[in-house]
């Protein structure tokens, strides 16, 4: 299993020594809880972040790993079983000091400099809709929302990440994480966070219980803009990697698509060329979206999740400055991006 280095080349916060990790908290009493036992949920949906341009002052697998009594299972954030192929993560969460729970986090693959790397995490599964098994992977915990007999999603988040760190201590290095929590001005960990290469940040609020859906309790923050696009199409070229020229990206208003511009850089040979065969089983005779006239084009079923990244909106609405990141696995229930 890949692990990162123990230290950072810089520390996350500040200029001491170390690096910040989550404050230790004492740890469970047994005999605290004599509350009658709740069934374990088939499912429970994820509070997922709302996505904020800028921090609010003072890329991994989503997953829930359900402990039970019979087994371990793994649960992507679209409801797809996916316990055979994480079996490092299997085997440490039968290790945990608990008869059943459900544990909410991230699965990922670490870069050389400890950073999660999403086009990692894909390849060591077989890329977007592979079936491979990956030994890498590192669950990265940050919730827990059932806990030995007890459905714990209506109590606090402090209260929560209080029995989390009991069940999964600080400091690991093992198949399942506890990701490190930081208490800091919302601007400045951004700015280092993004100093650091990193994706962004997620603040959440100690106080608020656990909801399914987007309620704003939990904020991402994102150093570079990047939201999923669906593709509608693409423009040929004899020039490009996979003959691709651009693609053509659609978001969702309401219940319709609408067209958003083209993506023609952020390509190589293999993603190319990995696109271009899931596209070309999906082409249809009619664009699913009003494009405007286009040379050469191909279009295709509105099926593929595509990440892009870009710097702003222009006047009519067209994405500025795109650059296509990577294809994202239906499986993960990749969001679209809506238009306001």
């Amino acid at each position: 299993m890949t692990k990162p280095p123990r230290t950072p080349a810089k520390p996350l916060l500040g200029e001491a020594e170390v690096p910040l990790r989550s404050r230790p908290r004492r740890r469970r009493d047994p005999a605290q809880s004599n509350l009658q036992l709740d069934p374990m949920p088939t499912r429970i949906e994820p509070c997922l972040a709302l996505l904020k341009p800028r921090p609010p002052k003072g890329d991994g697998y989503r997953l829930a790993v359900r402990i039970e009594p019979s087994g371990v299972r793994i649960l992507t954030r679209g409801g797809h079983d996916w316990t055979d192929r994480f079996p490092a993560i299997v085997a440490e969460a039968k290790r945990l000091p608990v008869s059943t729970a459900i544990l909410d986090g991230e699965a990922v693959v670490f870069d050389e400099q400890g950073r999660s790397d999403f086009g990692k995490l894909q390849q060591s599964l077989g890329g977007p809709g592979g079936k491979r098994t990956s030994w890498e992977s590192v669950f990265m915990v940050f919730d827990l929302l059932y806990f030995d007999g007890h459905d714990i999603t209506g109590t606090e988040l402090s209260s929560r990440r209080h029995l989390l760190e009991g069940l999964v201590p600080p400091g690991g290095e093992e198949a399942i994480r506890l990701s490190e929590e930081i208490e800091a001005e919302g601007d400045t960990l951004l700015r280092i966070a993004c100093e650091h290469g990193l994706e962004g940040i997620i603040a959440k609020d100690r106080n608020s219980t656990y909801r399914s859906g987007r309620g704003g309790e939990w904020l991402k923050i994102k150093c570079i803009q990047s939201d999923g696009f669906l593709i509608v199409g693409y423009e040929r070229s004899t020039a490009s990697f996979g003959g691709i020229g651009r693609l053509l990206l659609a978001a969702r208003k309401g219940d319709d698509l609408i067209y958003v511009g083209g993506v023609g850089t952020g390509f190589n040979e293999r993603s190319a060329g990995e696109l271009r065969e899931q596209m070309d089983r999906l082409i249809i005779a009619k664009p699913a979206v009003a494009t405007g006239r286009k040379r050469n084009a191909v279009f295709v079923r509105p099926k593929l999740v595509a990440e892009i990244e870009y710097r702003g909106w222009t006047h009519d609405g067209k994405l500025r400055h795109a650059s296509y990141k990577r294809l994202r696995d239906a499986a993960d229930s990749a969001a679209v991006y809506e238009v306001g």
